[in-house]
């Protein structure tokens, strides 16, 4: 079980990531500021899977969950503006 969890995991990153960055590419949207919410959010995976496959859910990887967290959210002041469509 733990094998599928964690095969399933990384695939669903690796399509995730492919699709950012090229979604990022088709917008054209430049530099890493406008990046770092979403980095912040595939590193609370990559690092919930090493603490799973190491057994180590402890006091470390949640904090360290909590601090990207709000770094993710601290980020989203640099994702560009959405514009929106009048009818």
């Amino acid at each position: 079980m733990k094998i599928l969890l964690s095969s399933l995991l990384l695939l669903a990153l690796l399509v995730s990531v492919s699709a950012f960055i090229h979604k990022r590419k088709k917008e054209g949207v430049k530099g890493w500021k406008t990046a770092l919410t979403s980095i912040c959010f595939y590193a609370i995976a990559v690092l919930n899977l090493v603490a799973y496959w190491l057994d180590g859910l402890g006091i470390f990887s949640w904090g360290l969950t909590i601090v990207l967290l709000i770094l993710g959210a601290y980020f989203t002041r640099y994702l560009p503006v959405a514009s929106q469509s009048t009818a």
